[in-house]
């Protein structure tokens, strides 16, 4: 049990090394949850701070596109009405 608890925990801190020196937020944030969660739900403390970052992780690049979509939506409304305070016919779509 020892030997595969060293092995995850060295396979974590490669993996948190080869994708830069720091770690994000989110995934501190989830490791730390599912450490906590893993540790009352029978000792998989480890495992459960690997899952908790990939979590982490995912919810952070789903919340980074929404907001790049709602920028995006944002600056096609503020065209849209500079065009119109303009005086110019919006752009026909082919």
């Amino acid at each position: 049990m020892k030997a595969k608890l060293i092995a995850a925990s060295l396979l974590m801190s490669m993996s948190l090394v080869s994708t830069g020196a720091s770690a994000k937020p989110s995934c501190l944030k989830g490791a730390a949850a599912g450490a906590v969660g893993g540790h009352f739900l029978g000792k998989h403390h480890v495992l459960g701070a690997a899952v908790g970052c990939a979590v982490g992780h995912h919810m952070n690049k789903k919340q980074e596109r929404q907001q790049a979509q709602a920028q995006a939506q944002a600056n096609a409304q503020a065209q849209a009405n500079a065009r119109a305070q303009n005086g110019q016919a919006p752009a026909q779509r082919r």
